[in-house]
């Protein structure tokens, strides 16, 4: 071995060492990065857990919120008027959201494709006060707040997020077979709706439980739009209902440790609400990728 070839040799050894550090450091920053962000969840539930853990019981869950400050009552019309409110923005949220994944997934042209998800990001990046400003001044100005406007804040917060996740999932579809289908003679639509969607399942119903998980804490848009409700279990969509986000809000600007304890409650029920929700949606991704093959 010659002078040259040693040299040579001897760089590679420190390259290949020095590539092994960088290598070294970049696991060891992305372990710590894992950590602190595992480390922050544990710390806020932990806390939403020791303060809140007080003032559960079964007559805080069953029983209706009292007038601001009234500590004695409890969060059964909260519980409901969330499920009310929530589940109208779903529903109308979701099934535009999944057609307008089909379309530009399946239908339209790259250029229309590209420019309604350049869109549907932008939606998506807009500050939840200003879509609760939007409602508030084209329903709720000159009329009265109302469930339904609080729906349609929250339904237009979650298409882009519908769509958007609906769109990735539909993409992961594997071509062959949709070419299979085509080779047999189907219709496009049909293809579409017996092949395509199926095996998409899983991962759209996913995202739809996501988004669900998503608008159920805002607060922003229901301040705007449903926050001056009565007294009372209320169900109807056209008048202001209680909402478990709402409660907080109120609750934390009480003076009363008693009513910061319910708050602490309340948030202690949403963040087990979205957990659940949470791990539906990863076992129904999961099943969803195994069917497809991923």
């Amino acid at each position: 071995m010659n002078g040259a070839e040693s040299h040579a040799l001897l760089l590679d050894r420190g390259n290949l060492k020095r590539r092994n550090r960088v290598s070294k450091l970049v696991s060891l920053s992305s372990t710590i990065a894992a950590l602190l962000a595992v480390a922050v969840l544990l710390i806020v539930v932990g806390s939403v857990l020791s303060k809140g853990i007080g003032a559960l019981s079964i007559h805080f869950l069953t029983t209706p919120m009292g007038l601001f400050g009234d500590t004695t009552g409890g969060i059964s019309n909260a519980i409901v008027g969330t499920g009310i409110i929530v589940g109208i923005a779903a529903l109308m949220a979701i099934p535009v959201g999944m057609l307008v994944a089909i379309y530009t997934t399946e239908f339209a042209p790259d250029r229309i494709g590209h420019a309604i998800r350049f869109v549907l990001d932008l939606l998506n990046g807009v500050p939840t006060i200003i879509t609760g400003i939007f409602v508030y001044g084209l329903m709720v100005a000159g009329n009265r707040q109302s469930g339904f406007a609080g729906s349609v804040a929250l339904a237009i917060i979650m298409l882009p997020i519908v769509a958007r996740t609906a769109q990735e999932v539909l993409a992961l579809v594997p071509g062959a077979l949709k070419e299979a289908a085509y080779a047999l003679g189907i219709a496009r639509w049909r293809t579409l709706l017996r092949v395509t969607l199926p095996t998409a399942a899983g991962g759209l119903l996913t995202g739809s439980l996501l988004a669900v998980a998503r608008v159920a804490g805002e607060t922003a848009p229901l301040i705007l739009t449903c926050s001056i409700f009565g007294q009372g279990l209320l169900t109807e969509p056209g008048e202001a209902l209680a909402s478990i986000p709402i409660f907080i809000f109120q609750s934390s600007e009480s003076p009363s440790p008693e009513a910061h304890t319910q708050a602490w409650a309340a948030a202690l029920i949403l963040i087990v609400f979205v957990l659940v929700l949470n791990i539906i949606a990863r076992a129904f991704y999961a099943r969803s990728r195994k069917r497809m093959g991923a």
